[in-house]
């Protein structure tokens, strides 16, 4: 089992990405920090509480994130890609009751609570991530096991410029902050996430057959993600889910194949928010606690084969 504290901005692949985490057997969710994103910061926690509630886990602490990044910029969103509220078509319903927020202070009353034993993974902007470092110094996070990231682009071009992924074009200096600080940092980027497709036919199997509390959704939330991908990638055969194969890279670990690198990230100009690491056969040497986990080949039908039997629903609630 592993304890998780889970980065998000509920989107409609984030989003899929705690229903998973909170479908998985072997995840223990025990927090959400989620802010703006793909979506605005109050959006988010709409989306988040409405998936807890759905899930049947409303104890589990959401920790209001940022609004916008670092930089001081105004952020951007992707109605388009995400819809109108992040889940593609739904709505959250307006009759949620009250529903209780922390502030990101407990992060590090979360982090304490579980010492040596609490994986972090992040699969949206880094802000709230490289708060507590900023906050609280290069140790607020020292007794975490390791960090799963969604983020970056190594050897293929970006998604949202020619070579910036999105989660780090958002806000470089947060992704740069939390290379740089964070220990054991394995890094799930495009040139795996970007095969991480999920056929439309796997969808249409779970919408007649899940069991989980999360059935009526997973359809018409991945139809819509796809749409737009088709708009964007001509002749995709699928929408890749690029948070959920982090999660499913952490619980099956022979899932995804790791290059230890240093990784920066660009900060400004033309190429902000580029993901930096030397793939020269001969590397310019780095301290060992410098080094992060690039991702650079993933099993995708292992993936694939995951993620359709944990939203089959087998479990839907933590004992």
């Amino acid at each position: 089992m592993y304890n998780i504290l889970l980065f998000t901005d509920s989107g409609v692949d984030d989003s899929l990405a705690l229903m998973y985490a909170l479908l998985h057997p072997q995840l223990n969710v025990v927090g959400v920090v989620t802010g703006y994103g793909n979506i605005t910061k109050k959006q988010a926690i709409n989306n988040t509480a409405y998936l807890l509630q759905l899930g049947g886990r409303e104890e589990i602490p959401i920790i209001a994130g940022a609004s916008g990044p670092l930089s001081g910029e105004l952020a951007t969103f992707y109605p388009e890609i995400h819809g109108p509220e992040g889940l593609g078509p739904i709505r959250p319903p307006e009759d949620m009751g009250e529903v209780k927020v922390f502030d990101i202070d407990k992060i590090l009353d979360i982090v304490n609570e579980y010492p040596d034993n609490l994986v972090i993974v992040g699969v949206g902007r880094q802000t709230e991530l490289a708060i507590p470092f900023i906050l609280y110094g290069e140790d607020a996070f020292k007794t975490v096991n390791a960090f799963y990231i969604m983020g970056g682009a190594f050897l293929v071009p970006g998604n949202v410029t020619a070579e910036a992924e999105a989660n780090f074009y958002a806000d470089p200096i947060a992704a740069n902050q939390v290379l740089e600080k964070a220990r054991n940092v394995f890094l799930h980027p495009l040139n795996i996430t970007n095969q991480a497709i999920i056929p439309p036919a796997v969808i249409d199997y779970l919408a007649e057959n899940s069991h989980s509390p999360f059935k009526d959704l997973i359809k018409p939330v991945y139809d819509y993600y796809f749409e737009a991908y088709k708009e964007n990638v001509p002749g995709i055969q699928g929408a890749p889910l690029h948070d959920v194969i982090t999660l499913s890279a952490l619980v099956n670990r022979n899932l995804v194949k790791y290059l230890p690198r240093r990784v920066t990230v660009e900060l400004f100009g033309r190429a902000k928010g580029k993901s930096m690491a030397d793939f020269r056969p001969k590397p310019e040497p780095e301290p060992e606690e410098d080094l992060d986990w690039i991702g650079m080949e993933a099993d995708i039908p292992a993936f694939i084969e995951d993620f359709t039997f944990v939203f089959m629903g087998s479990k839907t609630t933590k004992e």
